[in-house]
């Protein structure tokens, strides 16, 4: 039987643990530190130059004030969405954006990243807003997606599967901005009953971090989703 002294951890395992639990607690408030940093200074370095002097802090301080930027920058946006939801800054509006529909080359990426914009930050829209498997790299192996929109009538008509088709994007490990997206029938996919954020963190942190109860089990039957 082992003695209780050889049961107890040595001083550089207790060193090793303490570091690492340091490193736990630290590690991640380092990051978000430093990106929330990174971020202010970002918009602080696009708004302030637009700023007359006289309006800016560090012209009467001895210190810049951070984030004054960032706050002129939410006014300003909030403020403009404001002014549009009225019939005279909509017809404003409107006006420059007919102007813009005329210029051959502004026109076409004014209205591509318009859309895009819309698409991600409506409220109405479904883009992105669930998670779902799909059988990739090959058969019997899963892979986490978030489910975009159905194709369009131009696109589906052209797939040599007569089904209804649907558009996903695979991110990849551990960065999920970047990935595939790909066309495939509906019934190819398996919906989750998880939010976007937890999808996220599941392949950020590949597989370690895993989501609730109601995300964690597993798909019953062949894998098919019910519609």
């Amino acid at each position: 039987m082992l003695q209780p002294d050889l049961l107890r951890p040595t001083a550089g395992t207790r060193l090793r643990r303490y570091f690492l639990t340091g490193l736990v607690i630290a590690g991640p408030l380092a990051i978000t530190a430093s990106v929330t940093w990174w971020f202010i200074n970002l918009i602080d370095g696009v708004v302030k130059p637009l700023i007359p002097n006289n309006y800016l802090p560090e012209t009467y301080l001895p210190y810049p004030i951070p984030g004054f930027g960032l706050v002129i920058g939410l006014i300003g946006l909030t403020l403009l969405g404001f002014l549009t939801a009225n019939l005279v800054g909509r017809t404003l509006l409107d006006a420059g954006e007919a102007i813009l529909h005329r210029m051959p080359v502004i026109r076409g990426l004014y209205k591509g990243v318009k859309q895009v914009f819309e698409t991600i930050f409506s409220q109405s829209g479904t883009s992105f807003r669930k998670v779902g498997m799909v059988q990739f790299p090959q058969p019997g192996m899963w892979s986490i997606v978030f489910i975009s929109q159905e194709a369009a009538p131009e696109i589906g008509s052209r797939l040599p599967d007569g089904s209804e088709q649907i558009g996903v994007f695979l991110p990849c490990t551990p960065n999920p901005t970047t990935g595939f997206f790909f066309y495939l029938p509906r019934r190819e996919v398996v919906e989750l009953s998880i939010s976007v954020e937890d999808g996220a963190k599941l392949i950020m942190s590949a597989g370690l971090i895993q989501p609730g109860e109601n995300g964690s089990k597993a798909p019953q039957g062949n894998g098919k989703s019910q519609n």
